[in-house]
């Protein structure tokens, strides 16, 4: 299995900050790389989200995510995300708003979807979550921020 760590590290991916609603109606968001586009027709992304994570818990309750594509120039808006338990909301660091059916956004991402759930798959310790994409917006004509792992088989 060590083998297949550094290999699988270098299959890279996009960095996003994934969001949804808590039970209260405040914004709800993580920084995630297993994000993907799975069909044209109607648009529909894929994004796996830690099967333990609260955030997976808030998706499903709402049926509905966003995703806010980093581009280059936006690595700051990652930092409010690396917040601890207890260390205040990370929509308390970065400009946000609503997309046209609520879910929150980052109004200085280089782009945002709206996708509305249409499914999921178990996937050992993370849940991918299927969604149509309602809605979206190209904000800025910057690269796209991408990410290679050191090692494919943990976060750090």
């Amino acid at each position: 299995m060590e083998a297949i760590g550094p290999a699988l590290g270098r299959v890279s991916s996009g960095l996003f900050i994934v969001t949804t609603r808590d039970e209260s109606g405040a914004p709800l968001g993580f920084l995630g790389s297993f994000v993907q586009q799975v069909a044209l027709s109607p648009p529909t992304v894929c994004v796996a989200i830690g099967a333990d994570r609260e955030h997976l818990a808030q998706v499903r309750r709402e049926q509905r995510f966003g995703i806010s594509v980093l581009g280059e120039e936006d690595k700051g808006l990652m930092k409010p995300f690396f917040k601890g338990p207890g260390d205040g909301s990370p929509f308390d660091d970065v400009e946000h708003g609503a997309a046209p059916g609520g879910t929150p956004i980052l109004t200085d991402a280089l782009a945002w979807l709206e996708c509305r759930v249409t499914g999921e798959h178990d996937a050992g310790d993370h849940v991918v979550v299927f969604g149509v994409v309602d809605a979206g917006c190209l904000q800025g004509e910057a690269a796209p921020l991408t990410h290679t792992r050191k090692n494919g088989l943990r976060y750090s």
